[in-house]
């Protein structure tokens, strides 16, 4: 069983909706995105924290249906590693953290979004799974340099 300060990934209403009461949370939206005919962005606003001036209060109904409409999930951890409680929280797109591809989903996004960075980072790693392979790697782009 994982412990009280790992993350778990919450879908349930109910069980969001519990987490954010126990901690004073309220649904909320950032007020710059949020107009009659749009909820915007979606958010959790904890009293006292940063989103005072940022965020405005919706209804539990209207954030769930943007939750559920952008088939969303919320990451959250119950307690901090010092056993105090805690209000960490993520929202998520729940494809990133179903179960069995979420690795999967999130080396995909990263290698989309990063370019060439990832595609050094795939190179050395091609490069160290087999001997031969650096071998072959090495001579490959000093080849290319050269000509």
């Amino acid at each position: 069983m994982a412990s009280r300060n790992s993350s778990r990934v919450l879908t349930d209403h109910d069980e969001i909706r519990s987490w954010a009461e126990e901690r004073d949370a309220r649904p909320s939206a950032v007020q710059r995105t949020h107009t009659d005919d749009s909820v915007g962005i979606i958010r959790l606003d904890f009293p006292g924290y940063s989103g005072e001036n940022s965020l405005e209060e919706i209804e539990w109904d209207e954030w769930f249906d943007k939750f559920d409409d952008n088939n969303l999930a919320l990451v959250v951890q119950d307690e901090t590693a010092g056993g105090e409680k805690s209000n960490f929280n993520k929202i998520v797109s729940r494809d990133s953290v179903e179960s069995g591809g979420s690795s999967r989903s999130r080396a995909k996004k990263s290698t989309s979004s990063r370019g060439s960075t990832t595609k050094k980072s795939s190179a050395r790693s091609q490069s160290r799974s087999t001997a031969s392979g650096k071998k072959k790697k090495s001579k490959s782009t000093s080849h290319r340099r050269a000509a």
